[in-house]
């Protein structure tokens, strides 16, 4: 594959950066990356995909715009009330960038559809905004093999981690199970910041990049970034994979586990 002088012009500014390049850029648009949930995480982290030049973008959700959503899901606007969410982004997207390959998904992600849409692509975004969705995609991540990011957000903090199956810490070896019903608030309950979801997505969008960009020794791999927009802090907290790791332990490896809500 080879850059067109159009490509060249449209991505000039980080086919400049030494750590990209014209090959960071070829490897980029043949990139496929999953982005689950095209919400507060998931339209930032899609959008800058797209400016980024990413070959092809799945986008799986199944809920429509709401007037709530127009604080933070910068993907969606007042005219697109009532619409599917995947088709309102994917909309937004091809009009920044004719180029990517946006494929839509209006279902939920479950046991039962995970494994299908999942696996024609390199790398998983978790945009999602529950515990259920969010270990289903890092038990289906690791039991296919494919790389994700994680990310969570409430009121003014968010956290981020990347995940490569066989090789560093999963979700599941930090958190272990879901937590019980309300013992933690989600963004419906406890509210957020429209900003910080961009900040936090954003760096997903970054993440995936610098990993087909061959940059996989600076992901946030086996270390949890958080951030606080209050104090302006970002904190790394070293995490280490568990060998009893129901997803990623010796005991699991090889086997397709998706005990998300277990």
């Amino acid at each position: 594959m080879r850059l067109t002088p159009e490509q060249i012009e449209r991505y000039s500014r980080q086919i400049m950066i030494p750590d990209l390049g014209g090959r960071g850029q070829i490897r980029l648009r043949q990139g496929r990356v999953l982005v689950v949930g095209a919400g507060g995480l998931g339209c930032p982290a899609a959008f800058y995909l797209a400016a980024a030049g990413i070959g092809k973008l799945g986008l799986v959700d199944s809920d429509r715009v709401e007037l709530s959503n127009l604080q933070r899901q910068i993907l969606h606007s007042t005219m697109d009330l009532g619409r599917e969410k995947v088709e309102s982004a994917k909309e937004k997207l091809n009009r920044l960038n004719p180029e990517v390959e946006v494929l839509t998904y209006a279902v939920r992600l479950d046991e039962k559809t995970a494994a299908e849409i999942v696996m024609p692509y390199d790398f998983i975004i978790d945009g999602s905004d529950n515990f259920a969705t969010k270990f289903l995609v890092n038990d289906i991540g690791v039991a296919l093999g494919k790389p994700f990011s994680h990310a969570g957000i409430v009121r003014l903090q968010g956290q981020i981690m990347t995940a490569l199956p066989g090789k560093s810490a999963c979700y599941r070896c930090v958190f272990k199970a879901p937590p019980p019903p309300g013992e933690i608030l989600n963004c419906q309950q406890a509210g957020i910041l429209g900003a910080i979801a961009g900040t936090i997505g954003s760096i997903q969008a970054t993440e995936a990049i610098k990993y087909f960009a061959g940059m996989e020794e600076d992901l946030l791999v086996d270390r949890l970034l958080t951030y606080d927009a209050k104090t302006m802090k970002f904190r790394t907290i070293e995490v280490r994979r568990d060998p009893h790791c129901r997803a990623c332990g010796e005991k699991a490896r090889g086997k397709l586990k998706l005990a998300s809500t277990a």
